[in-house]
């Protein structure tokens, strides 16, 4: 299935920065509440199922050409109408 990308953006920010950004979304999460993503002209309104996918990944990327490798975390959560999601649990320390 082809993916059309709604919304992106990516920038250098601080820790804290990012931190209250996600805290924001996380507690819309948790109310049950629509958000929105919005930065420059673009923006998008999601409104997450009670029970999405959601997915954790860490990656190293090397460069073919040698050189510094980058390290990254995303943090990615899926829904299709009606899915009824998973029992498994996740925990971050």
């Amino acid at each position: 299935m082809p993916e059309e990308v709604l919304f992106k953006s990516e920038r250098r920010q601080s820790r804290e920065d990012i931190a209250a950004y996600l805290r924001t979304v996380a507690e819309k999460l948790e109310s049950g509440q629509e958000f929105s993503l919005s930065a420059g002209d673009q923006s998008v309104s999601l409104a997450p199922p009670a029970q999405p996918t959601f997915e954790v990944k860490a990656e190293r990327e090397t460069p073919s050409g040698g050189g510094q490798s980058e390290l990254s975390v995303e943090f990615e959560i899926e829904w299709d109408e009606g899915e009824q999601g998973s029992d498994s649990s996740l925990s971050i320390e």
